[in-house]
């Protein structure tokens, strides 16, 4: 199977349903009033982590995911359903960034490991919703919320115990093949191996995974032969394996490329020195056997000194295979595997709070290059994605939300002449001042705009005394209205 382990993904989770406006007509009841039904949430876009795959190559084509959009609410009182939410099953060791800013979202390693990463939208509220004693017949609903959306990099980090690691063409694939079941691409020339690769060794009581990881080169840590890309999957591993090869038949040589490998490794990550390791020295086959038998020895003496367990080996005869197994297993029984693995990220990291929303954003009035002005608040901005306009209740309802909060005012004094076009949300607007109906009725309170998660908002002084009566009581009705 191809290995893939970093792709780039565009999320977006499915919009709430939109709110139904309709009264009861029964026989005997021909004003039963209003039964409009709620719209359905959005699906979400879920990342779970499975120990059924070993790569990302079965999301490698899934460019765009998104979440089903919640039903509609339909008369009757009866309220539309829940979008499906969308499951992607990534390996263990999967983590997931921002493709814009480069935060880390989450880490999932364990199996089931969940990480909502798009949620859906709010469904819209059908007009029953709004009936009170002051307003017995809404003629108006609300539009469902679009949900979210984020562009995603997953980048994979795979999990194993042990990992080969060497300057290229040293036998490492031959090392893989001759502890484990694994049967990767062997041949003498340089990055035979251009992906990691996957052995299990199973002992009886449990399987231990080892990954050849391709070979790395001088500068592996500025990215240069196939650098980065693979050194990350050194990070998770419990004991390293260096493996060298006694071909050249040259002592320096050997001790050479050991530092070499020894360096990037720290150079890309401190933390790496400390990970235990000893060193095969592989390709015994390679040299006369007298030539090896000495090189072995001095090796031997070498590594001794630095206190580090020196195996001479070959893949090909199998001559050391056996010791280095035992070695392996006798690891991996003196350091059990923990119960959990580290997370690079925690899941909880990107969860939403519930913020009490006591304090009101400043109106921000941005004048564009292109002539207009765009309208920047975000109580009005919902306003604009839920409010349906070819509702004239909902019309009535958005223009006492403008007369409140003085947009008017403030774009007047931002230099708006009649006729400019005025941008809220996703919505423009032309600007005429002074247009307020006469008729415009003053019962409806504008109480159901924000819902938990929203941004933090800031206090606005400029409000009179009065204006800050009436909007720390809109406030608390939003609050009461999510907790419904």
């Amino acid at each position: 199977m191809k290995f893939v382990d970093s792709l780039r993904m565009s999320i977006k989770a499915g919009r709430g349903g939109n709110g139904c406006m309709s009264f009861l007509r029964e026989r005997f009841k021909p004003n039963g009033g209003p039964d409009g039904g709620n719209g359905g949430r959005g699906g979400s876009v879920i990342f779970e982590a499975t120990n059924n795959l070993q790569t990302l190559a079965d999301l490698e084509y899934m460019h765009h995911v998104r979440g089903e959009n919640g039903g509609h609410g339909k008369g009757a009182a009866r309220n539309g359903p829940a979008g499906e939410d969308k499951v992607i099953y990534v390996p263990c060791g999967t983590v997931i960034y921002d493709t814009e800013t480069g935060e880390g979202y989450a880490d999932l390693v364990e199996p089931h490991d969940r990480f909502v990463a798009a949620r859906g939208g709010r469904g819209g509220r059908g007009n029953r919703y709004f009936a009170s004693s002051a307003r017995k017949a809404p003629r108006f609903c609300e539009q469902g919320s679009p949900g979210e959306e984020v562009m995603l990099r997953l980048e994979l980090r795979l999990i194993a115990d042990v990992g080969l690691v060497g300057l290229p063409n040293v036998g490492k694939s031959s090392i893989l093949a001759a502890i484990s079941n694994a049967q990767p691409k062997i041949a003498n020339y340089p990055f035979t191996t251009l992906s990691p690769n996957l052995g299990v060794l199973n002992t009886g009581d449990e399987r231990i995974v080892i990954a050849d990881i391709p070979g790395l080169i001088e500068g592996a840590h500025l990215n240069k032969g196939l650098g980065l890309e693979f050194l990350r999957h050194v990070d998770r591993t419990r004991l390293l394996v260096h493996v060298l090869s006694l071909e050249s038949g040259d002592y320096d040589t050997i001790i050479q490329d050991f530092e070499v490998v020894r360096q990037e490794m720290e150079k890309y990550d401190p933390e790496l020195e400390k990970r235990p390791y000893f060193v095969v020295a592989n390709k015994l086959d390679e040299a006369d056997e007298e030539t090896a038998k000495e090189l072995a020895e001095r090796l031997t003496v070498y590594f001794g000194g630095k206190n580090i367990r020196m195996i001479a080996a070959s893949a090909l005869t199998e001559e050391g295979i056996p010791e280095l197994v035992k070695e392996i297993i006798k690891f991996v029984k003196d350091h059990p595997r923990p119960e959990s693995n580290v997370r690079l990220y925690a899941l909880e990291e990107r969860v939403q709070e519930k913020t009490p929303l006591r304090k009101r954003n400043r109106i921000q009035i941005i004048t564009l290059h292109g002539g207009g002005y765009r309208v920047m608040h975000r109580q009005l901005e919902t306003a604009v994605e839920r409010y349906d306009f070819s509702q004239e209740e909902n019309v009535a309802r958005f223009t006492r939300l403008l007369r409140k909060f003085k947009v008017e005012e403030l774009l007047e004094a931002a230099g708006a002449q009649p006729g400019d076009s005025v941008s809220i949300g996703y919505k423009d607007f032309d600007f005429y001042p002074d247009y307020y109906p006469e008729d415009l009725p003053e019962e409806d309170e504008p109480e159901e705009l924000l819902e938990s998660g929203d941004a933090e908002l800031m206090e606005e002084e400029e409000h009179s005394a009065e204006a800050d009566g009436e909007t720390a009581g809109e406030e608390e009705a939003f609050d009461e209205d999510k907790d419904q």
